[in-house]
């Protein structure tokens, strides 16, 4: 019996760890091939043996995708490979917290270079091809889960730019539904609250020790699998039925 993705494929951003290796592990169940794009080539390719051992279907894209080039060029590598694009999973994130007054400035560039122009450049040149998808694909529908997060709906101190970049996901998202969700191109926003992943690690040491571990240790917090899961439910959907926002929250974060 074939799967619910049997003749689709996605391309996930990031996923050479935490959510984004989850997501693709997910959607090669599923019966999706799937594009591993990321910069750690070694981390994607052993991503893509344990989807291949599984069974499933994975190709490998090294990519920085805050080059628009390198981005638009991991797209057209997907397809000419592939043969199509279904779904596309804009996965890579960057969060580097501290307070305004005496900011790193270049960390703020560099979580806008990843977190906003990164997806902007996948998404641009992935739409014509989910598009095309929508009109003669076996399922009649295509997908964009941008993953965002909580703090794209709430702000807190210390979360400026962070929050700013969530914030405009959220925006782009919705404004980008309104576009093309009657041509049944399905664009989403999936929010989670803490996860078990790297996330966090890219942090100056003071900044670990005063907001995130602190977090970490009074918090059973979510695994990527959970935030997988809702991508697959998300893509999932009969293709009358779009999810435009998905929030997951660990049940004691409050």
């Amino acid at each position: 019996m074939p799967s619910k993705l049997t003749g689709t494929v996605a391309l996930v951003t990031g996923a050479s760890s935490g959510i984004g290796a989850a997501t693709a592990r997910r959607l090669a169940e599923d019966g999706a091939s799937v594009a591993l794009v990321a910069r750690r080539k070694g981390r994607l390719e052993d991503v893509a043996a344990e989807i291949e051992k599984a069974g499933g279907t994975a190709l490998v894209v090294d990519a920085d995708i805050t080059d628009r080039t390198q981005a638009e060029a991991a797209v057209q590598q997907t397809v000419e490979h592939f043969g199509r694009l279904d779904t596309l999973v804009n996965n890579a994130g960057l969060m580097l917290l501290g307070p305004v007054v005496g900011a790193d400035v270049d960390e703020w560039e560099r979580m806008l270079a990843v977190n906003v122009q990164g997806l902007l450049h996948t998404t641009h040149a992935a739409l014509p091809h989910l598009l095309r998808a929508a009109e003669d694909g076996p399922r009649k529908v295509a997908d964009i889960v941008n993953i965002s997060s909580i703090a794209g709906r709430v702000a807190w101190n210390g979360y400026g730019v962070y929050n700013l970049t969530k914030f405009g996901v959220n925006g782009f998202t919705e404004s980008l539904r309104q576009e093309v969700t009657q041509r049944h191109v399905r664009v989403g926003v999936l929010e989670p609250g803490g996860v078990d992943t790297e996330l966090g690690s890219h942090n100056k040491p003071e900044i670990q020790g005063a907001m995130i571990t602190p977090f970490y240790e009074t918090t059973e917090v979510l695994v990527p699998d959970d935030i997988a899961d809702g991508v697959a439910y998300m893509v999932t959907r009969p293709r009358h039925a779009s999810i435009g926002e998905l929030w997951i929250m660990p049940t004691d974060q409050a």
